[in-house]
Parts: C-alpha cells; structure tokens; sequence
C-alpha cells in the first residue's frame, strides 16, 4: 500500500500544479529516454502518473484564478478585469493563431505520451518479489492510460470536430508524423467510445472512500465519458449539419456527417442509462432540509458520490482570494471580484414554484423590497431591502450567485453585500467604483466559495473538481430520450425532477408547453445551465445546440452599477451616498455587447500545425 501511496502523491502533485514538468519529454533523444523510463517499474508507473495531468486542461485553471475562464467567454459573465484573455472571444477577434483555449499540440503530446507507454509497459521487467503486487496492477495502467488518451480525443473533438487518430508511438523523425490528414467525425466518435466500452471491462466499479486510489479512473468513467461522447455526436453542431458540408480531405473524405440521423440520440441515451444503472452514484445530499447548502456544499467539499470524475485538488484559497466579493472595509469578505455575472444567467433561475419568471403566473416582481432571512452559507440570517427580484427564487440562485443585500458570512459576521454605486466609500463597497477592475453588473460568483476560508485569517478550501457528476449524467439520459422520442414521456420527466430534487424544485412537468418536444428541450436546456453553472458546461452546450450565435451575440446585461453623474444627482441624495446608488441601481442596461459568429462554432486548427502538415484541411470560415 505504501507504494501505491507513493505513485499516487506523485499523481496529485502533478495535478494539483497549474503546471508540471514533463515527465516524459518527447524530443529527439527519446528512444534514449523510454529505455530509461521502461527499464524500471517506479520510472514506467510515474510515466503513467503523468497522463493524469492531461485532466487538468487550460480551462479547469480558473479554480486556480488563472487560464481563461469559459463562462466568461458565454452569457454567464464577464472578466472585468484589464487586458484578460477572454477578451478576444468576447470581440470576435481570435483566430488560428491567437485561441488561448487551443490544446492541439498540447493533446498530441499526452497521447503520443500514452501510445508510448502503451507499447511499452508491458516490456518493463518486474522485480520477481513483487510480481503478485503489479501483475494484477499493469493492466489496470493500460486500461487507465487509454482512458485518459481517449479523453484527450473527446476534448480535440469538441473543439475542431474531425481530428487525426494517431494510435502508435511514431518515432518524431517518422514522415508520417507530420503528414496526417483528419479522421471522420464518426470515426472519432466510434474510436472513443469503443475505448470506453473497452477499459470499462476491466476497470473497476470504485474504489474506496477516501482511500489513496480515489481519482483513479472507473468503469463508471469510462461509460459516462462514453455517454458524453455520443450526446455530442447526437447535437445539432454534428448531427446533419450541412453548414460543414465543403470540409472534406484532399481525396474526397467527408469530415462531417451530412444526414442527419436520430437514432444517434438513443445511443446517447442507452449510454447514460448504463451509467445510471451501476447503482454506485447517487446525488450529493449531505443537508436534505435546507436546499441551498445541499446543492452548495458539492463545490467546496471532497465528493465521493455524485463526482465520477473528479479532477484532484490541494486544499488552497485561491478560487475564494480571486472571485469572492472585494469590499475591503473591517466586515467585508476582502475578495478580488474577478467575475461580473450577467442579468442573462440570473434571468434563467426559475421561481420555487417552478415556473420560469417571465411566466405570468410565476409570482416575479421587479419592483419592491422585502425584507426575511437568507442562507449565509453558515446559517439563516435577517436581510431586509432586498428587491423582490431576488425572492422566492431557486434554491441554486441562492448558492451560485452573490447580489445586492444578500449575505455571506465571513468570520462570523454577515454584512450585507453592497454593489451598487458607493462614490467615496472607504471600502465599503464589493463593487468599487474604478471601472475596469471592479463588478459592473451588480452580481458576483458565489458558487465555489467555501464559508470556512478566512481571507484575512487562515483556512483552506478542500474540494475537488467534477469533471463528470452524476446530475450531468441524469440531464444527458433526458436530453437524449426527449430528442429521440416524439413527444416526453415519463423517463424524461424523471430523469429531470432527480436533479431538481436536490434542491427541492417541482417535478416537471408544470406548463402546458413541457409536455411537448420543444418546450420540453428548453426546459432540459435551462436546467443544465442553472445546475451547471460556472462549471465549463454552457460554453460547449451552447455550440453543440447551435444556438450560441443568438444567446452570446449582442448585448449582455446586468444591472446599473455605473451610474452617470447625473442619474446619482437626480435622486435627490447625496451622489456619493449608498442610498443615491441603489436608487438608481435596480435598472437593467447593457454591460457588453458580443460577438458570435458561424465560424466560432468549432475552433480553428493552428496554423503552425497547417504550415507543418499540408494535409491538414481547415475548418469552416477560417
């Protein structure tokens, strides 16, 4: 045990960093280095430790604070911070040579890393006193290491489509490793997912609570990774879209399929039923009777549940340091504020009756004040002049999004959080009036945020990152069911209402419009994205759908944190004063306006790679 222990502090050291030395560097003297790696079990297991790291892409960094953050490159929010990489995404302006979310040469290199150990392990000698401790072990390796390679395909896939599979060791100086021309779509869905169905055979179902294997790759990994592969493969963007039709290799090759097929939707379908039908997961429900910190606790504590693939994580601050609120004065949480949410996300909550607020019998207001008590993350607390727009809302609104005179209670203390207009105020304010570097809509992250970290004391967060949880795997049976049949029937609804009963929202369905096919997708659309919030999920769905040239083209909202002059003066108050700021404050105008366009629907091949390997075609539009 103690040696497992050994490889797998290795496994998290590598994760944990934002980022890690290569273990196994790809150069020209590489035959030399696999003869020295492969030549010894500990070198050849670190060599399979650090295919791990391959989880932990760009664009899980901003748990860390860093990387570019892919809700804030959709309508969730905005980066409002200066000169952020996320800002050419939000402009229309990136291109083949400047996506700061390209992995391809980063994806190659753990793939070629993992074809490499592949054709390798099994030639690694074995010291004869410890063949009954790896015999049974290295196939397991093998089963992990092309799990993590075809993860490393599912993420090229999502990005630019048809890919290159490339599935042995080529020596760099080999031709055919610079002269690749692109795989089919269907040929990389079928690859991928029949390595699911492979490793999931020999995988095992779990491993123990807590114990030092916890991270390693499942069965149930393989199969939902298997399940997410085919629902994208059953999505608009992949399914029939005829908007790719002229991407074809120089003989010919289609890359996307044309016609569009439904049947793709039930393979999804089955796929995530036999997820759900392990019996080893179950939705996180560690306080049943409050359903804010049942929902909320999943993201700052260690999961062993709901969480099939969970990227490992050191107990650190950064995600509270960086996103929580930045007032600075003796009560305030002392946070960086990074992220600006927009109206668009908080819109998207439904009331607690379940009807979504431009519902006429929802009960919404916006306008008035109330005055109750709030979950403050530690408990329930009095709030009073609370806009009615925040009331008697989903519970995940409460445990996802921090708004004006809502709580958060930091050491014992639960100020009121303030981000309207507050000229000279010494501090007091989470949204500081210094445009560029402060909250400009009125609303920041709170989900993520851990009520035991102290910013101006000690404590850290303990969490893991769920790269795969079970709530994705329930959404993806009811998306694919709804696509696949003509109308929803009750699988549909079920699959639906055991997410929304985490948090104690009413079964569906409520309209009359949820019993049909298209009200039903918009409903399942909605969840996914108040669940899913913040979590790396609406960036891809919205492509996959092909709707993201309506919902993150044009004006992104919130609310008036950045008042002229003259709107302050007119309140008859101070303008300096908090009450001339949330006067004029409750007034939804334009924060940003966007640009999506039908090329930005797949991702751009880099051009360095089309200048090394003429075969290469390019994607749509660029």
């Amino acid at each position: 045990m103690k040696r497992n222990k050994f490889i797998y502090l290795l496994l998290i050291g590598c994760i944990s960093a934002v980022s890690c030395k290569k273990y196994l560097n790809v150069v020209p003297t590489e035959l030399v280095t696999q003869q020295a790696v492969f030549s010894n079990i500990q070198n050849a297991e670190g060599a399979w430790a650090h295919l791990y790291v391959s989880l932990n892409s760009g664009d899980v960094q901003f748990i860390h604070g860093g990387g570019t953050v892919l809700g804030a490159c959709t309508d969730e929010c905005k980066d409002h911070w200066e000169n952020v990489s996320e800002l050419p995404f939000n402009s229309g302006a990136w291109n083949a040579t400047n996506n700061s979310l390209d992995i391809w040469s980063n994806a190659y290199q753990y793939i070629r890393s993992a074809n490499i150990f592949l054709a390798n392990i099994d030639q690694t000698p074995l010291p004869a006193s410890r063949l009954d401790y790896y015999q049974p072990r290295i196939p397991l390796y093998k089963a992990e290491a092309r799990f993590l390679r075809a993860n490393q395909y599912f993420e090229l896939f999502r990005r630019y489509g048809a890919v290159p599979l490339v599935n042995t060791a080529l020596a760099t100086t080999d031709p055919s490793a610079t002269k690749t021309s692109r795989n089919a779509v269907e040929d990389v869905v079928k690859f991928i997912t029949s390595e699911c169905d492979a490793v999931a055979a020999i995988l095992p179902l779990s491993y123990s609570s807590g114990s030092s294997d916890y991270g390693r790759i499942t069965k149930g990994a393989a199969l939902a990774l298997k399940a997410r592969t085919l629902l994208y493969a059953a999505s608009p963007l992949f399914n029939g879209n005829t908007l790719y039709a002229s991407i074809k290799n120089a003989d010919g090759t289609q890359l996307f399929p044309q016609a569009y097929d439904n049947n793709k939707w039930l393979l999804a379908a089955n796929a995530a039923k036999a997820v759900l039908d392990l019996g080893v997961y179950s939705l996180s429900n560690p306080d049943p009777g409050n359903p804010i910190d049942n929902y909320a606790q999943l993201f700052f504590t260690r999961n062993y549940n709901e969480i099939i693939l969970p990227l490992i994580i050191g107990g650190n601050r950064d995600f509270e340091s960086t996103y929580m609120p930045n007032g600075r004065d003796a009560n305030a949480v002392n946070g960086n504020g990074k992220m600006s949410v927009f109206q668009e996300l908080v819109d998207a909550y439904e009331m607690n009756n379940g009807f979504p607020i431009t519902d006429p019998q929802s009960g919404y207001q916006t306008t008035g004040f109330w005055s109750g008590t709030l979950w403050d993350g530690v408990t329930n607390t009095s709030v009073s002049n609370v806009s009615n727009m925040y009331k008697n809302r989903d519970p995940r609104f409460y445990a996802t999004i921090f708004f004006q005179y809502g709580v958060w209670n930091y050491s014992n203390n639960a100020r009121p959080l303030k981000f309207a207009w507050f000229g000279n105020n010494g501090g007091a304010c989470d949204g500081w009036p210094k445009p560029g570097t402060n909250c400009e809509t009125g609303y920041n992250w709170r989900k993520w945020a851990d009520p035991a970290v102290n910013l101006k004391g000690g404590g850290n967060a303990n969490r893991n990152f769920p790269l795969i949880r079970l709530a994705e795997i329930y959404l993806i049976y009811a998306e694919a069911m709804n696509e696949y049949l003509p109308a929803p029937n009750g699988d549909v609804y079920n699959a639906v209402n055991q997410v929304r009963s985490r948090v104690s929202m009413p079964n569906l369905p409520i309209t009359a419009a949820d019993n049909t096919k298209e009200g039903m997708r918009k409903r399942i659309q909605n969840e996914k994205r108040v669940e899913f919030a913040f979590e790396n999920q609406r960036f891809w769905d919205v492509r996959r759908w092909l709707i993201a040239k309506t919902v993150d083209n044009g004006d992104m909202h919130g609310l008036n944190a950045r008042p002229t002059p003259a709107e302050l003066s007119s309140t008859g108050f101070d303008p300096n004063s908090e009450a001339a700021g949330v006067a004029v404050f409750y007034k939804v105008v334009v924060d940003q306006t966007r640009v999506f366009l039908d090329r930005h629907y797949l991702m751009p091949i880099p051009q360095t790679e089309i200048n090394i390997d003429p075969a290469l075609v390019q994607n749509y539009g660029w």
